[in-house]
């Protein structure tokens, strides 16, 4: 199945050479100087604006605005070209007309260790498979490596480079390789919102030269990136993509988010990024033989990797889950969610019901799995009762991840008592002297009004600072902890085979 989602545009003849990606790679995520090319004295463009972008970030490294005639961009000396720059370039981003990139990378040589090029016109575009196969040639002949074209740039909090504004400065340990600029931007203020931090994310367009796979292992290797995510359209050779999966062994998880998977969504990647992909079977067969979860839209990505950032994957598959929370309804709509994810939803052992039962809950309250506890339930001894319950479960063993879920309009109109806080320490105390590895998972569930959704950006933050995931639905939950089981499920089959 190798080639069964390989690209089969001109890319095949892209070659790595020159210094080791390690050494490239590690100039595009930590640079320690940035050439701009493109940039304006008289106008805004979008060199003028990453100029900025640096600015604002924090970078401290050293910035060199290329321009042949102007003396000072955005109050910085310019140089008229990069032979000339005071000190060699770690990275390149070039932002100028595309027929001008062939011979502007030429002159890169011996001065740029990888190049960005934001450009379009090339074979995104139906007359410009020529022009990007001339940029392919420009760069081997100059030994640069190049991202892109047809992209936006690279954000690496640990470097304070970003290539967009309202980005977080906390540095994570999610890796992202995303084919598309826009949904870049995307994924990274929406993740940071949800509490996904990166160690990097890199836009790489139409992967005429450095391809997903190249980044991909990478991640693989880099001590900063713990999960690695990826946003395809084509991935310019298909079939080292599955050998890196392959190879690295279930390593570190990896999500893919990958777009053109039906006949419509293809031909709208091809108008996009000029990407050509392959069968739909391909990629859900590369999932079953690598490990790599594979989702199918935006808010699936992140939530998965704002589990695998939260949880340690179980060395044995996640299967019997316990739900906690108020909220009846909301409580059998969270069990169809779970088993219909695959997980078992089922009655406590004998001896952990007892316990439960002999903590005397009030009236309205149920012990069974769904544990449900009204609002007023919830509030004897100010939420605290919710740790005995956590202790009863975490002790009888049996239990392989365990959700809770806050109805927050509810919870929050008890404005005298923290009993969210509460609950939230309680579940995290449990956590930590939890020997098991029992997942524990907080849905915190809103109607969206200004009054609730400022506490619940707190409480988030709290949670996922502690290390606990926090999802706005349990059907969300549901999903991303099947993310999680996909990549045990794989981890233990392969630890079985080894043991053959």
């Amino acid at each position: 199945m190798h080639g069964s989602f390989c690209n089969t545009t001109l890319k095949g003849e892209a070659l790595s050479f020159s210094a080791s990606n390690t050494e490239a790679f590690n100039a595009l995520f930590n640079p320690k100087s940035i050439a701009v090319v493109g940039a304006s004295a008289t106008s805004v463009s979008g060199g003028n604006r990453f100029i900025r972008n640096l600015k604002a970030f924090g970078y401290a490294g050293n910035i060199f605005p290329i321009h042949p005639s102007a003396s000072e961009i955005e109050g910085m000396p310019v140089y008229s070209s990069v032979s000339v720059t005071p000190a060699s370039i770690d990275y390149a981003y070039v932002a100028v007309g595309a027929q001008q990139v062939p011979s502007l990378l030429r002159s890169f040589a011996g001065r740029v260790r990888i190049a960005q090029v934001m450009s379009s016109g090339f074979s995104e575009s139906s007359d410009g498979h020529e022009l990007e196969r001339e940029l392919v040639l420009a760069a081997q002949e100059a030994k640069v490596r190049v991202i892109g074209p047809n992209c936006l740039g690279v954000y690496s909090p640990r470097a304070r480079v970003t290539f967009t504004e309202r980005t977080t400065d906390e540095v994570g340990s999610v890796g992202i390789v995303c084919q598309s600029g826009g949904l870049g931007v995307d994924i990274i203020r929406r993740g940071q919102n949800r509490g996904v931090r990166f160690s990097g994310l890199v836009t790489v367009g139409n992967c005429a030269d450095v391809r997903p796979h190249e980044l991909l292992e990478y991640f693989l290797a880099s001590p900063e990136t713990e999960v690695i995510g990826l946003y395809l359209e084509g991935t310019g050779d298909g079939r080292h993509l599955f050998e890196a999966l392959r190879g690295a062994k279930g390593k570190k998880p990896v999500v893919i988010l990958k777009g053109g998977r039906t006949g419509q969504g293809l031909r709208a990647a091809a108008s996009h990024t000029g990407a050509l992909a392959g069968s739909d079977h391909g990629w859900k067969a590369m999932s079953a033989q690598t490990g790599a979860v594979l989702v199918d839209e935006l808010d699936a990505f992140l939530d998965a990797l704002l589990a695998f950032q939260c949880l340690q994957p179980r060395a044995v598959t996640t299967k019997r889950a316990v739900l906690f929370g108020n909220g009846g309804g909301a409580s059998v709509l969270g069990t169809d969610a779970l088993a219909r994810a695959g997980f078992d939803v089922a009655p406590f052992e004998p001896c952990v019901a007892a316990k439960l039962q002999a903590i005397r809950l009030p009236a309205g309250s149920s012990v069974l799995n769904p544990i449900d506890l009204p609002a007023g339930a919830l509030q004897q001894d100010e939420g605290r009762a919710a740790e005995a319950i956590f202790d009863a479960i975490s002790e009888g063993g049996g239990t392989d991840v365990l959700v809770m879920h806050v109805n927050m309009t509810v919870v929050i109109s008890f404005r005298h008592v923290d009993m969210l806080g509460n609950l939230i320490n309680a579940v995290l105390r449990v956590k930590a002297q939890n020997r098991s590895g029992m997942h524990v998972v907080l849905v915190l569930r809103s109607d969206g009004d200004p009054d609730i959704e400022g506490p619940k950006r707190e409480y988030r933050r709290r949670a996922v600072t502690a290390g606990l995931p926090v999802f706005d639905e349990l059907n969300s939950a549901a999903e991303a902890l099947a993310s999680v089981r996909h990549f045990e499920t794989f981890r233990e089959r392969l630890a079985k085979t080894a043991l053959i």
